[in-house]
């Protein structure tokens, strides 16, 4: 492997081919006292407003009572925490933001609203908007006088998002857009006064966006959706019949739209992972809770090593997801920095920064949504009948969840974009994944090295087992795109194999490096607990990235290659065993005893 290199230099993917040492990372243990205090208000804002409300949200027939909760976080500032603080925001940098879109990810059908309106709603605006449009709608939506939501989705175009068919036509004197079309899926919809609405003009190929603002007339609404979770967000269909919209709202310029879509969902799926990272914190209180209350056999089943296993197994990939998330999302700050100290504008080093890391944050979307998704469905189990109620939390956990898996871009849609992502920065020369994959070709035809590592340090047996589930994925995606050229889009079998590999080893490395940097600042032995942790998480990792590897390598090597690379795939996926059983046992044995999950 490479050297490793300073934070600035940093490259999205890049991951798989360079090691990164723990001074490089970024750790949760590293917000400062101020940000702590911010995460502080939003936890007693749930604790005040919104889990005392719960029935009451989810039952609620009109948008009138989320609204009014936005209200109250808009009073606190929560609503402008990445706008500009000349525009009345306080102007937080990326990873702040994600620590406030963690806590609030415990506030079910209210964090989806609030996360609508500060990220997909206001962001457009925030990077793309001119300094008229900033102007007039950003201190109105950094308060909450006003509410934003986006509106991409149509009902014949989901993942494909530029075959909408909503259109603008420029009026004939010049000064309008006249709007027509329909919107599905839109989440506060119902009380939303400013609406981000994507169209394209006439017949170009690529959409643009537009600032729509609800008073403008031709703008009509379905009733809200009824839906499996998130029962309380407002969700509308929404129809525009010959609203004319001023020219003066056109966001950035014509055709610009479908980049200011996927730049945004970006943001939108790095801060759900880290928002279902912080919901499933708030499950795992819940059950572990219940395990010290509910007792059987006279004893409470917290005590039981079934139970524990499911305990450890929430804290473990919860662990790892915030890990990674953290990471990525200081990545994103330094590159900002850099950028700007390049003398880049704030808005526009902000996009590059967070489209240089698309891949690690789709990496955290379909990361955090099933850990979440795990997390919840093992937490109903915890709770056994009780679990299956309505009148016990884990009944509104199971419904939310779901929904995570959808929104931003469904998993599979993400899963083969952080794939295409890599190989297309490799074929435009700015990632070298093939020299790393040609070089792992050879070393399978090799003799094996048995040698005994002669390195010191911390964690050099994971780390290298680490190196050679990097090598693992290299070997399985090179021979794949060898194998099928440009038809490779079509094998999405094999494309989500290789992207399962990459996302179990980002999150595994990410996991490693969290502990190795906190043993450097408190000793090892006050981490023994996070230590197992990541050895845990790094175990599974092999197995998953073995499983992965197997399943695409079967599904288009024959013969002899087939076996080669099968041989190889053994070769470096090897780990020395470990009792995972005790590691559990005492993962869970420290939650229970402090009756909360404490990592």
């Amino acid at each position: 492997m490479i050297a490793t290199e300073p934070k600035a230099s940093i490259k999205g993917g890049e991951f798989l081919i360079k090691e990164t040492s723990a001074q490089q990372v970024f750790i949760p243990e590293e917000f400062t006292e101020e940000q702590q205090m911010i995460a502080a208000t939003c936890r007693e804002f749930l604790e005040r407003e919104i889990w005392p409300r719960l029935d009451e949200i989810d039952r609620a027939d009109s948008p009138e009572l989320i609204s009014s909760l936005m209200d109250k976080a808009g009073e606190l500032g929560l609503l402008g925490t990445s706008v500009p603080a000349e525009y009345e925001g306080f102007g937080m940098n990326f990873n702040t933001s994600m620590l406030v879109a963690e806590v609030t990810g415990a506030g079910h059908s209210f964090s989806v609203a609030l996360s609508a309106h500060t990220g997909i709603g206001t962001l457009p605006i925030v990077y793309y908007g001119n300094d008229e449009q900033k102007a007039k709608y950003l201190p109105k939506l950094a308060t909450g006088e006003w509410k934003a939501a986006y509106c991409l989705t149509e009902p014949d175009s989901g993942s494909d998002a530029n075959s909408g068919k909503t259109k603008a036509t420029l009026t004939e004197d010049g000064k309008h857009y006249v709007l027509n079309g329909q919107k599905m899926w839109i989440t506060n919809g119902g009380f939303a006064d400013v609406f981000i609405v994507f169209a394209k003009i006439d017949d170009d190929k690529n959409l643009s966006a537009f600032i729509v603002d609800r008073s403008y007339e031709g703008i009509s609404m379905n009733e809200p959706e009824h839906k499996m979770g998130i029962k309380g967000s407002d969700t509308r269909q929404i129809f525009f019949n010959d609203v004319q919209v001023p020219v003066e709202n056109l966001l950035s310029e014509r055709g610009n739209g479908f980049k200011i879509a996927v730049n945004i969902l970006n943001i939108g799926r790095i801060k759900l992972g880290v928002a279902a990272v912080g919901g499933s914190k708030e499950v795992i209180n819940n059950a572990i809770r219940y395990a010290n209350e509910r007792k059987q056999f006279k004893t409470p089943i917290s005590q039981f090593g079934a139970i524990k296993h499911k305990l450890a197994e929430m804290a473990v990939k919860v662990y790892a997801s915030e890990s990674a998330s953290y990471r990525a999302g200081q990545n994103i700050d330094d590159l900002i920095e850099d950028l700007k100290a390049q003398g880049m504008e704030d808005s526009a080093a902000k996009l590059k920064a967070l489209e240089q890391f698309a891949i690690e944050c789709a990496i955290m979307k379909v990361h955090g949504s099933e850990a979440l998704d795990y997390v919840v469905d093992e937490g109903v189990q915890v709770y056994g009948g009780m679990g299956y109620s309505a009148d016990a939390p884990m009944d509104r956990s199971y419904r939310d969840a779901r929904i995570n898996r959808i929104f931003e871009g469904t998993n599979e849609i993400n899963r083969m974009l952080v794939v295409d992502m890599l190989l297309k920065r490799a074929m435009k020369g700015e990632l070298d994944l093939m020299g790393p994959a040609m070089a792992v070709a050879k070393e399978i035809m090799s003799i094996p090295d048995f040698s005994t590592d002669e390195e010191e340090g911390l964690f050099i047996a994971e780390k290298k087992v680490l190196r050679n589930l990097k090598k693992a994925a290299l070997m399985v995606a090179g021979a794949a795109v060898q194998k099928f050229m440009m038809t490779l889009s079509d094998e999405q079998e094999i494309l989500m194999n290789i992207a399962d590999m990459v996302i179990e080893i980002y999150a595994a490395e990410s996991a490693l490096l969290r502990v190795e940097k906190l043993i450097g600042i408190k000793g090892e032995e006050a981490l023994t607990l996070q230590k197992l942790l990541a050895l845990v998480y790094l175990h599974e990792a092999v197995e998953k990235v073995n499983n992965a590897g197997r399943a695409a390598i079967t599904s288009f090597a024959e013969g002899d290659e087939l076996r080669g690379m099968l041989m190889g795939l053994k070769r470096f996926t090897k780990i020395e065993p470990m009792n995972l059983k005790d590691a559990r046992r005492q993962i869970a044995d420290a939650m229970v005893a402090e009756n909360k999950y404490i990592f």
